[in-house]
């Protein structure tokens, strides 16, 4: 890691990456499939199948009768996802010392937007971003590069390498790589190497704390008051 230089901005991820979101994802998944006659998923499969954003996963899964999911999803996350949202461990600390590095940030997500930013306001984490876009936002969600190039906007700078892209997923890798960016995992469980083998992150974090460390290598210390 010697050599690297500090981003000229960053970008992350939302779900599973800044906050877990498995148990409440599994639960509202689970009233969907069961009300739509699928059997449910335990967390190993959720964990396997859910990346996409739900307008590009549901018609794949439920077919014609897609918006009909879409909608009980919807209703059964929205009524339990403030209560069961949980930031990951050193989260809030990497933002606050980024912030302190003054490296701009922003959110790409493929939650839901209007979900998404209720979260990081309930958890006073949106002063911390310049942008906040979420599936929806631009005509097209991840892996797609059009939300990246939404974010980088809002931040005033425009996609190189020196722009990392944080996620847990091999979708965020691939919409990295999509929009000539750098990407970064912070993934906080196991993972297998293939699933990353055409998009694979050019840095890798088992945690926040780790990633705390690597800042430490590559940021500037701020000068003494």
């Amino acid at each position: 890691m010697h050599g690297v230089k500090a981003p000229s901005a960053i970008l992350f991820d939302w779900d599973n990456t800044l906050v877990d979101s498995w148990a409440c994802i599994q639960q509202a998944m689970n009233v969907t499939l069961t009300a739509m006659g699928h059997p449910p998923w335990d967390l190993v499969e959720t964990k396997r199948r859910v990346a996409l954003s739900l307008k590009d996963s549901f018609p794949v899964l439920f077919g014609t009768r897609w918006q009909e999911a879409r909608d009980i999803f919807y209703h059964s996350f929205g009524a339990i996802h403030i209560d069961l949202l949980v930031p990951l461990p050193g989260a809030l600390a990497t933002l606050q010392r980024l912030a302190k590095a003054g490296i701009p940030m922003a959110v790409v997500s493929n939650k839901r937007g209007l979900l998404m930013r209720r979260e990081a306001d309930h958890l006073g984490w949106t002063p911390y971003f310049r942008g906040l876009v979420g599936a929806g936002d631009a005509a097209s969600d991840k892996p797609s590069d059009l939300p990246v190039h939404l974010a980088l906007q809002s931040i005033g700078v425009t996609a190189d390498d020196d722009v990392w892209f944080i996620g847990d997923a091999a979708v965020d890798m691939q919409c990295a790589v999509n929009a000539g960016i750098r990407p970064v995992l912070v993934r906080h469980d196991s993972w297998r190497d293939e699933e990353f083998a055409d998009h694979p992150p050019r840095h890798l974090f088992a945690s926040w704390s780790a990633f705390a460390r690597f800042l430490d290598e590559i940021l500037v210390p701020s000068a003494p008051v």
